[in-house]
């Protein structure tokens, strides 16, 4: 993949030379979609109103007219979600990582606030609540990834407790700061679940704002941070995974690789985790701050669907990102089967891939543009520091800049947390 295009991490840029393209400026503060009754047919159906969602249906109102297209999304707010690391360390506001999603919705475009129930891609339409059914002639399925609290034993009611948080919702992200405030001594412990996660960084980004702040406050002698991760590796690039490594052992973090949190006794400040190497086998672990990453999967409407693989993923070429069986269908983002880390900065990487290979498609064209599974994830070690990782399908660096962006950097801790949402609200979408 060429250096030509934004693309974000967690919230990451791979180059900003797209932003000099002619038109790209040329942005109203505030758009506004169509609103009428929804039609029994688009040219162009959108399925989901995140990062993918909205930036496709952005490229493809240039190519078929914004009354041509139309995004199914039934959420009135649209989350910036790479913010939520900071939000739970205490350094920005969750109100920052909102907008209301009229706001971020191309001009034109018909959103049908609904909610997708069916797919049924032989006969080129979907189904939606209340029984209503909506025809295409190309679909691009955007629908994200679910979080499944539940599928732990105690979630997601023990987040009404104490000391328990997560970044990973809009509804507990704060409760993540509130824990960090609250710590007095005793066990800070982060988890990585068993299942596929987007943004696979974040679970440790948060444990290394909380020995920042803990050190800032005076309490760090008195804390035992450790993660406990269901990997059997601390990065899956080892660069990266190296310079990590450094850090942990410097910061004096214990890291307890194959264990899985089954369980929250939240009224008792007590996780449960699964011994993967022991299956069966499990230990109890006493809490004073619990930052918990919930399992994840794809969205129910696509488990079982003709869509999908037998794990339920949108089941598409990884270079075209175009549908193995239908080749009017495609998909982008966390929802697709895709090997590589589920990040906004390969929603940003795949949304300009995607747009030549609809374009093409559209002209009885085979598809030539080619993705190469480029991701990134800004990796927070601290509150003025990152390690931009950046890297391909082969889980080869595939960096940036003409410097070792394994060592930890200011600079591109600003672009993190500053020059990225800018970017993401006025550029992506």
């Amino acid at each position: 993949m060429s250096a030509v295009g934004a693309v974000f991490s967690c919230s990451c840029l791979r180059s900003g030379v797209w932003l000099l393209k002619p038109g790209m400026q040329k942005m109203s503060s505030l758009h506004t979609a169509a609103r009428c009754a929804v039609r029994d047919y688009y040219e162009v159906l959108v399925l989901g109103g995140g990062a993918g969602g909205i930036s496709m249906s952005a490229r493809m109102k240039r190519r078929v007219g914004a009354e041509n297209v139309a995004v199914v999304e039934p959420n009135k707010t649209h989350y910036y979600q790479p913010l939520w690391t900071l939000v739970g360390g205490g350094a920005k506001q969750l109100a920052a990582s909102a907008r209301p999603m009229e706001s971020v919705m191309p001009s034109g475009v018909e959103w049908i606030k609904s909610q997708v129930t069916a797919l049924d891609p032989d006969k080129n339409l979907v189904w939606l609540e209340n029984d209503i059914r909506v025809s295409y002639k190309y679909l691009i399925i955007a629908l994200g990834i679910r979080l499944h609290y539940e599928k732990i034993k105690g979630l997601p009611e023990g987040f009404n407790h104490p000391k328990i948080g997560s970044n990973y919702s809009a509804q507990t992200v704060e409760k993540t700061w509130r824990a960090l405030q609250d710590f007095e001594e005793g066990n800070a412990i982060f988890t990585f679940p068993n299942t596929p996660v987007k943004c696979a960084g974040a679970p440790q980004k948060i444990m290394y704002l909380a020995d920042a702040y803990l050190r800032k406050t005076g309490k760090r002698s008195k804390a035992n941070i450790m993660f406990n991760t269901s990997l059997g590796v601390i990065f899956a690039v080892k660069k990266y995974a190296d310079a990590l490594l450094e850090i942990i052992k410097d910061k004096n973090i214990v890291v307890n690789y194959k264990r899985n949190l089954i369980e929250v006794r939240a009224d008792k400040q007590e996780a449960v985790f699964e011994n993967l190497d022991k299956p069966g086998e499990t230990e109890v672990y006493q809490y004073e701050m619990l930052h918990v990453t919930p399992p994840m999967g794809p969205p129910a409407v696509l488990i079982n669907s003709p869509v999908s693989d037998a794990g339920g993923w949108v089941d598409v070429d990884k270079e075209t990102l175009q549908h193995k069986k239908y080749p009017n269908v495609f998909g982008i983002g966390d929802c697709t089967n895709l090997p590589t880390s589920k990040t906004a900065a390969a929603v940003a990487a795949q949304s300009g891939v995607l747009d030549k290979t609809i374009s093409l498609v559209m002209k009885n064209k085979l598809p030539v543009k080619k993705y190469d599974g480029y991701t990134s994830c800004p990796l927070v070690t601290a509150y003025n520091k990152v390690i931009l990782a950046e890297f391909d399908y082969n889980g080869q660096p595939l960096e940036t800049f003409p410097i070792d962006q394994s060592k930890e950097r200011r600079t591109m801790y600003h672009m993190k947390a500053d020059m990225m949402p800018l970017l993401y609200w006025n550029a992506l979408l």
